[in-house]
Formats: C-alpha cells, structure tokens, sequence
C-alpha cells in the first residue's frame, strides 16, 4: 500500500456565498447529452432533480419493449412493498433524529412509498400510483413543522429533504397535489437546517463532522433550491459543492489525486458505509445540477470520476494508496481533540448500496469516458433496488435507488455539453478542463472528544444504521481537512 506524506491543516470558518450566477457552462467537446429546456414561466427545468422527462420516456419505453436489464430494475421496484397503491402515510407534526423520542423511520418508510409510487406511475403509466404518492405528499405537508433530536437532526434535514423533494418533484403537476404547500414545508423545515449547518456545521470547527454530513445538506439545499426555483439557494449549493470549508466540498472530499487515474476518498479512512454513502450523495448531487445544465460531473477535470473509481475499486477489495493524515475535532472555541488514520479500513466486498448504475452510466455512456471498476461494481450491485430492500435500518434508506431501470442508457452520439437553458442554472464564470481519466489491513489512531458533547455526535451511535447490509468490516478513523484553496479565495482561474 502506497502512502504519502501526512498532512494536518486546520481551516478557518467562513460564511458559504450566496452566488445564484447565471451563465453558460462550457462545452467540451465529447460525448454528452444536453439538459431539458425549463417550463414557461420557471425558473428551473421540471422535472428536473433526479429525473427529466426524457429519462421517464425512456424508462417507460424500454419496460414496456421488455429490454434488459430495464425490466429486470422495474421487477425490483415492482416487488419493494412501499411501491405498492394504497400505502397509508402517517405523518407526524414533529420528527426526531438522535436522541430520546426518535420517530424518523416513519418519515423516511412514508418518503419512499412516495417516490417509489411516483416512479411506478410514470413507467406504467398506472394513475393509482401517482394518486398514492401524492396522497403521501400531501399528509406530511399539512403537518410536518419541525426536526429535532441531537446532531442527527441535521442528517435528517438532508437526506430527507432532498428526497422528499425529488418525489414531489415527480407529481408536481398532479391536480391534486398542493405544490405551494410544499414548498413552503421544504422552505421552512428542511433546507434552513441544511443551510445552517453548512455555514455554522453545528457550533464545530469545520472537520468536526465527516464528508457525508456536509454533502447531506447540500443535497437538500440543491435540490430544494430546484424544487422551488430559488437561485440564490441553488448557488450556494454549487458553490460550496466548488469552494465549500467543509468535508463535503470536492477537494476536501477527494483530497488527493494519484497518476494513475484514482483519487482518494475521505472517508474510505473511516468505514466503507459511511465511504459508500458519500459517494451516493456526491453523484446524486451532480446529478440534480447536470440535469439543470450545470457540469460537476466534469468539475477539476473529473475529480469525482476518479474518486468513485478509487472507492469502486477498494470496495471490491482491491488495493487503494491512502494518505496519513490528521483532522482537527471540537466546538469553536470549546474543547477540542484530533483524529489520525494511517490507511484505508477494511472492507465487506459483499457489502453494497444502489448507487452505481447512475454514476457509471453517466461516465461511460454520456461522456463515452473509460470507467473500468465502476462498470464492474455497477454490474455487481445490478439489479439495483431501493429503500426497503438494503436492510430496515436508515442506512437502507440513504438513497433513492432503482438506479438499473433509471439510469441504464444506451451510449450518447450528441456532442453537445450541458447548456444553461434555464434562467436560474448556476454556473462557474471561471474556466474548466474536462479530460478523460485513466482506470486502472488498516489501522488507525484517535484522540475521543470529551464525553457529552452533542455536536460530536457523528453518527457513531447509529453505525448499524448506516450501513446496508450486514457484515461490515470497518475501522474507525480520522481524515485529513485541506485548507480553501488560495486560487479559489483569490477568484482566479483553477
């Protein structure tokens, strides 16, 4: 195993920047398919998080022409139970993450029949689904008002509210679903949590908390950025996805790019749920921009391509390079501690998630780029399921899933990048490269935080939660936090 030189970097606090830019994203000359145009009088494409109306088209046609392996992703989807008509929501005023009185499985059980039955309606075309789905919606809507618990609330804001935003954003023209209402539940409960945490990340230095919290919350400030055609919201979601402080920012998430084609993951120091659960949010994150014209995919010439290959290519036990490194822990200007982890943890290579089938196909077959260990752990991980089918614990439930009926695409022939053809698409002024890239026993230290204090709660006591199935090897450990870089502080060109 290959190790470099540690690194231990402590990094000041700053407040995330509201952009909400408008501009063309630039065009790079292979292989690509160009977004859906936005509705008259939006702001944003809809649909346009997770799916367009051009991925529903198809998902239809290819399941109703019996081509594989759709039939065999919609079989899955067709079998979970909460894809079933019918499912009677029960929505609660108050949910709780973390801590006495928690309730949050019956929020994410009712967010998943929802977008299960919405997703159902548009490949079957069977209206007793949608009816489902938004009958869901619409309970919670008119009741929801708040997220509590420890630290883990902020968990729930994220990965909850970009989730119930992509199934609302599947009925959102259903006559009876009362689209401002929830708007105004996505507004008011879930992305001012998102959004505080990644500015304040809960009274902690910024490293406190793991790459997965911050990408969480920007998952949930994206998609209900779109979700309710606010700019300014989706630019602070792209930007601090470019320049964030935080674990969940690109170059802090993927600290360490190798020649040969694979960049480490943060927390593949930690352990391969937490690991995996990253990577789904990182791709679904650049997923919903791609969708409304915005190139992160391709972002610091495919740095997320590298570090899922690197993370693909570990999880199926093969051997990674791994860099010593120290993170700092602790509240701002409280008590304080440190990590240290020497190598990546050990790994289940039975152990997976449903979130390989769109992460591949994009690399692949829209941009035509070589992807050797995401093709394989994508047809190792297929037929992709959902919610309900990884185990009944949250970690189950971290992704959307079905990604083989979803996401299977044949091979784009357009040449063509995706275009800012919506008013609010955001984009990054400054110049991009995009060139194809090359595929090709820990142990650990820590330092533990003073006892009690709430905000280091980071999901440790929820390990079987997070993780998809059983069998787990994992070990914990710390990760390195890369100060901003002095380009981007400067606004020069990357």
């Amino acid at each position: 195993m290959k190790h470099v030189t540690s690194t231990s970097l402590i990094s000041r606090r700053t407040m995330l920047k509201a952009t909400g830019a408008v501009g063309t994203v630039a065009a790079f000359g292979t292989a690509l398919s160009a977004p859906p145009a936005a509705a008259a009088g939006s702001t944003y494409a809809h649909p346009g998080l997770l799916h367009t109306t051009t991925d529903l088209t198809r998902m239809a046609a290819k399941v109703k022409a019996g081509a594989e392996p759709y039939t065999a992703g919609y079989a899955r989807l067709t079998a979970n139970r909460h894809a079933q008509s019918g499912w009677t929501p029960n929505p609660q005023a108050t949910i709780t993450r973390g801590g006495s009185g928690q309730n949050y499985a019956i929020l994410y059980n009712d967010i998943h029949a929802a977008y299960q039955n919405a997703l159902r309606h548009h490949v079957s075309g069977d209206a007793a689904h949608a009816d489902t789905a938004v009958a869901i919606l619409n309970a919670w809507s008119a009741k929801l008002t708040a997220l509590a618990g420890n630290a883990d609330r902020f968990l729930a804001a994220g990965l909850y509210g970009y989730q119930f935003a992509n199934a609302a954003e599947l009925v959102r023209d259903h006559p009876d679903f009362e689209l401002d209402r929830f708007k105004e539940m996505l507004s008011g409960v879930f992305a001012p949590l998102s959004d505080s945490f990644l500015v304040q990340h809960n009274g902690a230095v910024v490293s406190n908390y793991w790459t997965n919290w911050d990408l969480a919350a920007m998952a949930c400030v994206l998609a209900t950025g779109i979700f309710c055609d606010d700019k300014a919201q989706v630019g602070r979601a792209v930007d601090y996805f470019k320049h964030g402080e935080g674990l969940g920012s690109i170059r802090n998430a993927i600290p360490v790019v190798h020649d040969d084609g694979l960049a480490e993951w943060l927390e593949a120091g930690r352990d391969q749920g937490h690991a995996l659960l990253g990577v789904g949010l990182m791709g679904t994150f650049c997923e919903m921009a791609w969708n409304q014209g915005i190139d992160l995919y391709g972002y610091d010439d495919n740095r997320f391509l590298k570090g899922a290959q690197y993370v693909a290519k570990w999880s199926m036990g093969g051997e990674v390079p791994f860099t010593a490194n120290t993170r700092a822990k602790g509240a701002v200007n409280g008590w304080s501690g440190s990590e240290t982890v020497a190598g990546a943890a050990g790994v289940d290579p039975g152990m997976t998630r449903p979130i390989w089938a769109m992460i591949a196909n994009h690399y692949t077959k829209r941009r035509g780029l070589s992807a050797s260990y995401l093709t394989r752990i994508a047809a190792k991980s297929g037929p992709e399921g959902g919610g309900g089918d990884y185990g009944p614990n949250s970690g189950g439930y971290d992704q959307l899933g079905f990604g083989t009926v979803a996401f299977t695409r044949d091979r784009s022939t357009t040449s063509a990048s995706p275009s800012a053809t919506t008013s609010g698409a955001a984009s990054d002024p400054r110049p991009q490269t995009d060139a194809s890239a090359s595929a090709s026993a820990s142990t650990s230290t820590s330092t533990s935080p003073a006892s009690g204090k709430d905000l280091a709660a980071t999901g440790s006591t929820d390990a079987v939660a997070w993780s998809a199935t059983a069998g787990l090897t994992a070990v914990a450990g710390g990760l390195l936090l890369l100060r901003r870089r002095d380009k981007a502080r400067r606004g020069t060109a990357e």
